[in-house]
């Protein structure tokens, strides 16, 4: 399941960044990016896939600390198009958006019945989860800015998604840490 969604997340990021630039659009690169680091996050979960509670803990380390760095690009992009300016154009991003959203409720179907396995899979299932919020934000704000000529929303949901990839970051690493860190001075033997 994991090779798959890997596979889909990988096309995923490639279309919509491209789209995202042609379109000078961050809130498709930004959410195009959290489909890139689905794809290094699926990788790094079938590396740890029937290994050790520790080692997973460490994969869900690792994939909180890719939300984080795409916290901090996306937001970086952000400003630097608030300084720079930005003409978002509405169509390129509601065709990339609507067929990412496609993809990734196909992804988020395929994963949901594993997220209770262990804090791998639930940190898959969780970005999952964000790649929809992210396409559906990118739809809406599509729409807004068709509607009402407002291109600053672009940035504005740039910001918002950079928002869901510092808690994600967060939340999974809290969940982590208590897994990964050695119990009372050893290494955790658990399976």
């Amino acid at each position: 399941m994991l090779w798959v969604v890997l596979a889909i997340n990988v096309a995923i990021f490639v279309a919509e960044f491209g789209a995202g630039v042609w379109a000078d659009s961050t809130a498709l690169q930004g959410d195009s990016l959290d489909s890139l680091g689905d794809a290094l996050v699926y990788g790094l979960s079938l590396v740890v896939l029937g290994r050790s509670l520790r080692a997973r803990a460490g994969a869900a380390l690792v994939k909180g600390g890719i939300q984080l760095g795409f916290a901090g690009a996306v937001l970086a992009e952000v400003l630097h198009k608030l300084i720079a300016g930005s003409e978002p154009l509405p169509a390129v991003m509601a065709a990339a958006a609507g067929l990412a959203l496609i993809a990734n409720i196909t992804c988020l179907a395929l994963l949901t019945r594993f997220r209770g396995d262990d804090i791998n899979m639930r940190s898959v299932w969780l970005c999952s989860r964000n790649d929809v919020i992210g396409n559906v934000g990118v739809l809406l704000t599509t729409v807004l800015i068709a509607w009402s000529g407002w291109r600053w929303l672009d940035l504005a949901f740039g910001a918002g998604l950079a928002v869901l990839f510092l808690r994600t970051g967060i939340e999974v690493l809290g969940t982590a840490w208590p897994q990964f860190r050695p119990r009372t001075g050893a290494l955790s033997r658990e399976p």
